[in-house]
């Protein structure tokens, strides 16, 4: 099975997956938003560190997942 398939299988079936690609996504959406701005605040310069380290730690938690899945062959 493709990683791409994997990821379809784990969007379809795994709640945790659904759940972890959606706040990567919104963090990303925040990310975006702050990095549009000519100017940031010291509190925004920090609330972007902290967006990258959630950010990371969702795909890292995504990624072993999908490693998981490639493993044993099924979800948990």
């Amino acid at each position: 099975m493709k990683e791409q398939e994997i990821i379809e299988a784990l969007r379809r079936e795994n709640t945790e997956f659904r759940t972890l690609e959606k706040e990567h996504q919104a963090l990303e959406a925040r990310l975006s938003e702050l990095d549009g701005r000519h100017f940031l605040t010291p509190e925004e310069e920090m609330e972007i560190k902290t967006i990258k380290k959630q950010k990371l730690a969702k795909k890292d938690k995504m990624a072993a997942l999908i490693r998981e899945f490639k493993k044993t062959g099924a979800m948990n």
